[in-house]
């Protein structure tokens, strides 16, 4: 079976540069590219510490896709996941993020959320998922691949 990866999520905003600043210098994603991929398209990728995911910022991006041009600050609901939430929300208003205080909603694991938005309105949440510390994902997703194969 094919196996299928989720690595980039193309982001709607307004302005490239000031999107890249605010993702590099207030969360902390590292700029992966940078640069007109092909003529008359610049394309910026940033991706999270310790993430498999990136997300992508690109003036005629869209234009390379089929429907509508998402607007900018249309996206709502992008997660990301930490585990220890306080010492990411201390980390985060260090670097001057303004992000909601961390809300338990249950004592279990993966029940705890803060969020933010981008300067476009493109609004994140970051959970607290303690159990990633000792089981990260791309080592369980490698041992559900060795298990089929097996």
């Amino acid at each position: 079976m094919m196996e299928y990866t989720l690595e980039v999520i193309p982001l709607p905003v307004s302005d490239i540069d000031r999107a890249r600043d605010f993702y590099r210098d207030k969360v902390g994603f590292h700029v992966d590219i940078d640069q007109e991929v092909m003529p008359g398209m610049r394309i910026v990728q940033l991706t999270p510490p310790g993430s498999g995911c990136s997300i992508a910022l690109g003036d005629t991006l869209w234009d390379t896709m089929d429907g509508p041009t998402p607007a900018p600050g249309s996206y709502q609901g992008l997660q990301l996941c930490v585990t220890d939430i306080k010492a990411a929300h201390a980390e985060l208003t260090e670097r001057g993020l303004e992000v909601s205080e961390p809300v338990q909603y249950t004592p279990e694991d993966g029940a705890t959320f803060m969020s933010f938005k981008d300067p476009d309105g493109n609004g994140w949440s970051i959970q607290e998922y303690r159990r990633r510390a000792t089981e990260p994902l791309h080592e369980l997703l490698a041992e559900q691949r060795r298990q089929r194969e097996g």
